[in-house]
């Protein structure tokens, strides 16, 4: 007894629960998700729900992974049984930041995700992404022949363009330069949250294109799913030209609600089913 009233109170509690074997006051308090140490040792936090057929979900420029939870699709797929897979992509949420040209350079996010299903021991699996996830998403299914099926939302041709002016503004506006006012509602929505700019200049920066070549080479089922009033990334109907066998939905809301909706996660669950 005389040891234990020289611990500190904390210490005696532990040993209180470990002799009573009260062990619900010693489970540890943890995050969810886990850690995957892509290949130039970048940390990409994900987390992996559901025992079927594997889908890797895929969010939007300064996203993460938890974004999809606030629509329906995610729920839905669980529900459906399939095993659901978000994950930050490195720049954002809990993953890891780099600070540097060849953290982002040479199809980077593109690899983190190829490599996760490698260690998660993906011989198959679907890739639905949104956004700026669409362009990873797009990357994915050309480097990767395991992707069975892909979706692609909120996403037209001019991501295709290498020197795409918003791509170009955007970056330029993230390292401080004022006067592209093109992106300003963008801008102004990084500044109101504690993202790191740094990382997000760098995705934009070294953001990819898939050229139009490429896509035509693609033999994979491609569903292309636009809110009825986006009009931020192009023209949906030009990108479904040039993917063969692509189909096109349309479905109610802009850019930043139409992923949410019910009728989005129906198109999508009948895509894929």
């Amino acid at each position: 007894m005389l040891v234990i009233k020289k611990l500190s109170a904390s210490l005696a509690l532990l040993i209180f629960i470990l002799i009573t074997g009260n062990c619900v006051l010693a489970q540890p308090v943890t995050a969810p998700g886990s850690y995957y140490t892509s290949f130039d040792g970048v940390k990409i936090h994900y987390e992996a729900k559901g025992d079927g057929f594997p889908v890797i979900l895929v969010h939007g420029f300064s996203g993460t992974g938890e974004g999809w939870k606030k629509g329906k699709l995610y729920n839905d797929m669980l529900t459906a049984g399939y095993k659901v897979i978000i994950l930050d992509q490195r720049g954002n949420g809990r993953s890891d930041k780099p600070h540097n040209d060849a953290g982002y350079a040479n199809d980077a996010e593109a690899k983190d995700i190829m490599g996760l299903a490698t260690s998660l021991g993906l011989k198959r699996y679907d890739i639905v992404g949104y956004s700026r996830g669409s362009i990873i998403t797009s990357r994915v299914f050309v480097l990767d022949k395991r992707v069975q099926k892909a979706v692609m939302g909120g996403m037209g041709d001019a991501y295709t363009n290498p020197e795409w002016p918003r791509r170009v503004h955007a970056y330029k506006a993230l390292m401080g330069d004022t006067s592209f006012h093109d992106v300003d509602g963008m801008i102004k929505y990084i500044h109101s949250n504690p993202f790191d700019e740094l990382a997000l200049a760098y995705q934009q920066k070294w953001q990819p294109s898939t050229s139009k070549q490429e896509l035509a080479m693609v033999k994979i089922p491609v569903l292309l799913i636009d809110g009825t009033e986006d009009h931020d990334n192009g023209d949906e109907v030009a990108l479904h030209k040039l993917i063969p066998g692509s189909k096109l939905v349309h479905v109610p809301g802009d850019h930043n609600s139409a992923s949410r909706t019910p009728e989005f996660s129906k198109a999508v669950m009948a895509f894929l089913k």
